[in-house]
């Protein structure tokens, strides 16, 4: 089972330096600069990411090289058309991180421009894709073309850009999850398939949820990654999905719920639970599903870990996924990072990565659930099959959500 190549783009250690701007403020010059910066991240084809940069008084003090800004994950088709040049341009495509003082906001109804400070650009190069670790910069640099800015010294700009492989597996279901399809490996052009499966629903009932299960089972085709005796992955329905007290969907205050299993390597007739995922709507001018995934981790001290809270689409779908990089930077309560494969239960805190995502269509389209899966976190098909249940317990829960229709 060969996965497919992809690169790590990551933006880190960030800090700005201004010559006679301290950390509280205080300046020396002619004028001061707004604080706090903002950053944008652009990469061409992309969504540009935006944040806050940091403030770096002390000519010593060297930004954490840990701290990781962001992250753009490109794949062969990416890089391809970032090489490509665009319409008006004679050169490739670059990775810009334009920095501006303060936000845009308005003073007694009139508007206030954000300034801007400088922009770092580096050029994307065939070599990009040579599938090796490499770091592209990291240090200081001075950002615009001007060295002093309101009569202050030109601002310096900190940052470290690195490239690592991170190759995936990708995985499609062939039908409707309802319909038991079989999941398939996609390497390019070629389909091979990985899985069967099987959903049962016996009715959404309160008095019996458990029946309502999703289970896959290896079919026995030739992979090369660990065991291959045959096990299955399960999900199974611990709160049912029915509409709260007053309303006729399901609410954040009742959300259903699915209890993500998978086999003992020991005793295949015994379950591990491994993750719970809660699903409900939240109603709006377009409303959303909202997917909240926990990790479940017994006898660990920091308890059950929240590893992805997901809105999706209701009319246009969208991506479920774990990416703890992605997360730590948006959720007010801390991400954390599985560190290895099989034992996925295991946290690191310090690092932070993609794990998986998985595509889903709106309410009333033929879904056909799209995972992707990095590498690193299988070693074993029975990793793979966890995660396909994951995905198949986010689409139950988005067909599981749709409205009644009025008669």
């Amino acid at each position: 089972m060969n996965p497919q190549a992809f690169i790590r783009l990551s933006i880190g250690s960030l800090g700005l330096r201004v010559p006679g701007i301290t950390l509280n403020g205080a300046k020396s010059g002619r004028s001061a600069l707004s604080f706090p910066c903002v950053r944008e991240i652009r990469l061409r084809g992309f969504p540009v990411q935006t944040a806050i940069i940091p403030l770096v008084s002390s000519p010593e003090t060297t930004p954490d090289a840990n701290n990781i800004a962001s992250s753009f994950y490109l794949q062969e088709s990416d890089l391809k058309a970032l090489l490509a040049p665009g319409c008006l341009l004679k050169h490739h495509a670059c990775l810009e991180i334009v920095v501006f003082t303060g936000h845009n906001e308005s003073h007694f109804g009139i508007g206030i421009k954000r300034q801007h400070i400088g922009t770092f650009k580096l050029e994307v190069v065939p070599e990009w894709g040579n599938e090796r670790p490499v770091i592209l910069f990291n240090g200081w640099i001075h950002i615009g073309k001007n060295k002093w800015l309101n009569g202050i010294a030109g601002a310096e700009l900190h940052l470290r850009v690195k490239l690592d492989p991170d190759p995936r597996y990708i995985f499609q279901f062939e039908d409707k999850t309802k319909l038991s399809p079989q999941i398939i490996q996609l390497q390019g052009t070629i389909k091979q398939p990985i899985f069967s499966c099987k959903f049962s629903q016996d009715g959404v009932s309160p008095r019996d949820p458990l029946s309502n299960f999703w289970s896959s089972s290896f079919d026995g085709s030739e992979l090369d990654i660990g065991k291959r005796e045959e096990r299955m992955e399960s999900a199974f329905i611990t709160t049912p999905f029915v509409p709260s007290t007053g309303c006729d969907w399901v609410a954040r205050s009742n959300p259903g719920a699915w209890l993500i299993v998978r086999s003992d390597v020991c005793r295949p007739e015994s379950w591990h639970p491994w993750g719970k995922l809660e699903a409900w709507r939240e109603r709006g001018i377009r409303d959303s599903i909202c997917c909240r995934f926990h990790l479940i981790t017994e006898g660990h001290e920091l308890g059950d870990l929240l590893m992805s809270e997901i809105l999706i689409s209701a009319e246009k779908g969208g991506e479920f996924y774990i990416d703890t990089d992605k997360q730590a930077r948006a959720a007010s309560s801390p991400m954390h990072s599985p560190r290895g494969s099989g034992d996925f239960a295991a946290v690191s805190l310090a690092a932070g990565c993609f794990v998986m995502s998985c595509r889903v269509q709106g309410e009333g389209k033929c879904s056909k659930p799209l995972v992707q899966l990095v590498m690193r976190h299988v070693t074993c098909v029975e990793d793979v099959g966890i995660f396909v249940a994951l995905a198949a317990a986010v689409d139950l829960s988005r067909s599981m959500q749709a409205l009644p229709q009025k008669a």
